[in-house]
């Protein structure tokens, strides 16, 4: 039961399938399906919280030590980290794919996941 209409919104936006309540369009969703096809990147989605910021730093920190000169993009448009199919933030997305999601990883823990990416 709704009070007033309220949740009337999210609960038809639940009936087609859509994952963020029905605060999206489809000019939002083609735009974030396009930032997700990028690939050859780094990226840590989440709002900008502590956690974002501390799973941001260890993947500097990890990219810093093997060397590498890949810039780390923080997507904090909630259109953009749905389309990744992440629901529990801080994550972390290496060429495309998401890696970790839910957790503040250390810097070890990054490393290992990139190395295992470059494959």
């Amino acid at each position: 039961m709704a009070l007033f209409g309220f949740g009337k919104k999210k609960e038809e936006a639940k009936e087609k399938g859509c994952c963020c309540g029905g605060a999206c369009n489809a000019e939002a969703l083609s735009k974030a399906e396009a930032g997700k096809q990028e690939g050859a990147s780094v990226k840590v989605l989440g709002s900008g919280c502590a956690k974002c910021n501390e799973l941001e730093a260890a993947a500097r920190e990890a990219l810093t030590e093997l060397g590498m000169d890949t810039t780390i993009d923080h997507v904090t448009d909630f259109a953009q980290i749905a389309a990744y199919g992440v629901m529990t933030t801080p994550a972390l997305v290496v060429d495309g794919k998401v890696v970790c999601f839910g957790k503040v990883l250390k810097k070890d823990e990054v490393i290992s996941l990139l190395k295992e990416a470059q494959g």
